[in-house]
């Protein structure tokens, strides 16, 4: 029986029925390949197995992409944070791209990718099309998700964290506070974290007893205007909240803000729960009560796995979520007699 046949560049192109050069702009992401045969040569080297070959003498790069949708927030540095730590103990630098959209990698980054024969790419918090994924693995360029939109496709390696749980907490430790009628304030519908915080905060209150009322859930962003708006529009409810749970610690100063423009005190009138626990939660006025989302530990996993799979380790797992933890400061307090 014969050997098996390496895949290379030429075989490729034999397959394709295009040139070796336009293969190797492919590979290497030149943008003048038309999209039909630019799509038919990605299948290919994907579907073969192409396995990009070092030159002789040629080390790593060194390099690892972190890639965010958006990066304007204290939650994305925490990531930036674990990401370059674990970049440094292994000897890599860390390259960071902002998208400005949570559609995905689009192909002018694919093109500088490519250009730069990064390592590794870790995606933040952004949908993964197909097309990405395809483009991603025709290359060999290992890739994890860390915290995805949606329910990532079959076979990519994702970090998150145990969101359904941490909603449980948050919710339950106000039930034991004595609250009975509790707000939650929650980030994009589409997103996987916010829907998980909402059905851990369904699943507390149907455990106790306590009906789910629809006028009590809220669905916004988790930045500090969207808590601020939600807010006010629950406290102005004839029979309002005496206790909200946001989707996030932006979101809960956001609250603050509202409950003192209102004239409410908390939490002597109003108990606030955040969750991520950044830095700010413990320097807040008062000190947020909050559910600990492992922010840096994920993006330091993430980090450690995309180098790993760079040097041909299979991940144990392909779905890890990292525990939360609820952290009790001084934001929530037995409701008012």
């Amino acid at each position: 029986m014969s050997a098996k046949r390496r895949v290379t560049i030429a075989l490729i192109a034999e397959e394709a029925g295009v040139s070796i050069p336009t293969v190797s702009k492919v590979i290497n992401g030149r943008p003048e390949v038309a999209p039909e045969t630019r799509h038919r040569v990605e299948r290919l080297l994907r579907e073969r197995g192409y396995q990009r070959r070092a030159s002789h003498g040629e080390t790593p790069a060194g390099l690892v992409d972190l890639v965010f949708a958006e990066i304007e927030s204290p939650w994305a540095m925490e990531i930036v944070r674990g990401a370059e730590g674990a970049a440094h103990e292994a000897g890599a630098s860390l390259v960071i791209s902002v998208l400005h959209t949570h559609a995905g990698p689009g192909r002018d980054w694919m093109e500088r990718l490519a250009g730069r024969r990064t390592d590794g790419v870790v995606i933040v918090a952004s949908k993964l099309s197909a097309g990405v994924q395809d483009q991603l693995s025709a290359r060999s360029l290992p890739f994890v998700v860390v915290d995805p939109e949606g329910e990532p496709a079959p076979g990519v390696v994702s970090v998150g964290a145990t969101n359904w749980n941490g909603g449980l907490a948050a919710t339950r430790h106000l039930i034991e506070l004595g609250h009975r009628r509790i707000a939650m304030i929650s980030g994009p519908a589409d997103m996987l974290c916010s829907q998980a915080r909402i059905d851990g905060y369904r699943a507390a209150l149907e455990t106790a007893g306590i009906p789910v009322e629809p006028e009590l859930i809220r669905r916004g962003t988790f930045l500090v205007d969207s808590g601020h708006d939600h807010g006010h529009a629950l406290l102005s409810l004839d029979d309002p909240p005496t206790a909200i749970f946001a989707g996030s610690d932006l979101q809960a100063f956001g609250v603050f803000e509202a409950a003192r423009q209102r004239g409410l005190r908390v939490p002597a009138d109003l108990s606030v729960v955040g969750f991520d626990d950044l830095p700010l939660a413990r320097s807040a006025w008062p000190p947020l009560t909050t559910v600990r989302q492992p922010l840096q530990e994920m993006a330091a996993l993430a980090t450690r796995t995309v180098l790993g799979m760079g040097r041909g380790e299979v991940p144990e797992t392909r779905r890890v979520e990292l525990a939360t933890e609820l952290i009790v400061r001084e934001s929530t307090a037995p409701p008012a007699a």
